[in-house]
């Protein structure tokens, strides 16, 4: 037998998948990140996918994979058996308001990216179109782009336990995929949706502090964003707390403790613990509007 790198119950994931029809309306940074991503792992075909978007700037973007485009949102609902909801937040009540009531033999499921709608909300829009609206919640972010996502979904009342195993499948081929309660949604957008930024900030920040103690900017660049996708790896694979892999770094009297004191003095933990709860309760007020 040959040896693969694909297990026999992946092969079989991806079957759920192909040759199921995908759509996408709204075509932004996260709608693009998880194409790209399902396309490059092969989970979908492209000739079956089809994403839609007001104007061209971002479907320009995606036609080169080979996807069909549309300016038609309509025609992505009744193209697809899963239909990906990527617009902005204050969009959405418009874009379910101009999408027509589909036959009754066509019940696609519902997947939202979007931040602060709850699948009760949700559910009481799409019952506009369809009866009984089959919709999973997400919350990706856009490393998924590159295979590294952090991904957490939650079931609406009407989705199955089919629709569950297809969503962590899909999921969980572009990072970590894991379902929970949905009221653990908002923390986790907090958490892991806004958190790349959290973390390119601090890169660049690590960056900034090479080049003025002479390093080239490349370089330090190259290092701090290494340090951190090291860090991140020993956490991972090591299972330790993070505590004691900084406490293994921290000799008595050294260069890391005393900079640890630096990060302690000026409110590090601090900075990052409120940013998760801001952008956790922006989430829930998102919702609310």
């Amino acid at each position: 037998v040959e040896n693969s790198d694909v297990t026999s119950t992946e092969m079989a994931e991806r079957e759920v998948l192909n040759p199921a029809n995908i759509g996408f309306i709204g075509c932004g940074n996260m709608a693009q990140a998880l194409l790209k991503a399902f396309v490059k792992e092969g989970l979908v075909d492209p000739s079956q996918v089809v994403a839609s978007a007001p104007s061209d700037r971002n479907l320009s973007k995606i036609r080169p994979i080979g996807v069909k485009t549309t300016n038609d949102n309509n025609r992505v609902v009744c193209e697809s058996d899963m239909v990906f909801l990527c617009v902005k937040p204050h969009l959405l009540a418009d874009v379910i308001e101009g999408l027509d009531p589909l036959e009754r033999n066509h019940n696609p499921l519902f997947v939202s990216v979007i931040t602060g709608f709850d699948l009760h909300t949700l559910e009481q829009m799409l019952s506009s179109i369809v009866d009984a609206p089959r919709v999973v919640r997400t919350m990706p972010n856009t490393p998924c782009m590159v295979g590294q996502g952090c991904c957490v979904y939650t079931l609406g009342r009407f989705a199955t336990s089919g629709d569950g195993s297809v969503m962590n499948s899909m999921l969980k081929s572009v990072g970590v995929s894991a379902q929970v309660p949905e009221y653990q949604i908002d923390a986790a957008c907090g958490l892991a949706g806004s958190g790349p930024a959290y973390i390119y900030a601090a890169i660049e920040a690590l960056a900034d502090g090479g080049v003025k103690m002479g390093l080239p900017r490349h370089l330090a660049q190259t290092l701090a964003a290494q340090t951190v996708k090291g860090a991140a790896t020993m956490v991972m694979e090591t299972g330790k707390h993070p505590g004691q892999l900084k406490d293994e770094v921290c000799s008595p009297g050294g260069t890391t403790i005393t900079a640890m004191h630096v990060l302690e003095r000026n409110g590090l933990r601090n900075a990052l613990i409120s940013a998760v709860e801001a952008s956790a309760n922006r989430s829930k007020e998102l919702g609310k509007k």
